[in-house]
């Protein structure tokens, strides 16, 4: 069965001439950039782009890919990126990537990136990262991270910094950030309060009228 996708770029259909896809090895390639790559629930593809590409695919989908890359996908993916990509996917994905990068994954993930990443998981993954990150995850997990990072995670997890020594266990459901280079230890951080509006801020702040719903 032939394998359904749509390519765009700046929304019009991609000229096929501007990449290659191999049906039989599943494997789409192009030096293209901002692209809007769409696979629906098809899995077990192995995909080569530039910068600024979107995809939406099944799992056990491999990626190597240029900067600012938003995914959507299932499980079991593997990922090699450049900057500033969005990640959202399933369990059991494999990520290399660069900084500021942002992941919303399930479990048993394992991540290497570089610094200023936000990365919301759920349990027993293993994060190897720069500094400056911002943890929110399951239980289970293990990083191994530089400084001044942020964690809120369930129970059973430890840090281990490149800067000093030792192993650091992280308290549950606790947000903490670890202190600055080479000073061990780690500062407990109060929750923000939740913010108040008024309607005439909310309607600024979302940019246009809208109607609250009563709830029945």
């Amino acid at each position: 069965m032939t394998i359904q996708f749509t390519v765009t770029q700046n929304g019009k259909p991609l000229a096929k001439s501007k990449y290659k896809w191999d049906e039989e090895t599943r494997t789409f390639s192009t030096k293209q950039n901002n692209l809007v790559i769409d696979f629906g629930n098809e899995y077990g593809i192995t995909f080569t782009t530039g910068d600024l590409c979107n995809f939406k695919t099944g799992d056990n989908c491999t990626f190597k890919t240029g900067d600012w890359c938003t995914f959507n996908t299932a499980f079991d993916c593997t990922f090699k990126t450049g900057y500033e990509c969005t990640f959202k996917t399933g369990d059991c994905c494999t990520f290399n990537t660069a900084s500021d990068c942002t992941f919303n994954t399930g479990d048993n993930c394992t991540f290497n990136t570089a610094s200023d990443c936000t990365l919301n998981t759920g349990d027993h993954c293993t994060f190897k990262t720069g500094c400056d990150c911002t943890f929110t995850t399951g239980s289970d997990c293990t990083f191994k991270t530089d400084h001044n990072c942020t964690f809120t995670t369930g129970e059973n997890c430890v840090v281990i910094r490149y800067d000093v020594k030792g192993v650091t266990e992280i308290p549950q459901n606790k947000t903490i950030k670890l202190n600055e280079y080479g000073i061990q230890g780690y500062t407990e951080v109060e929750p923000e309060p939740a913010k108040e509006y008024t309607m005439e801020e909310l309607v600024n702040l979302v940019g246009h009228n809208f109607k609250i719903k009563k709830q029945d």
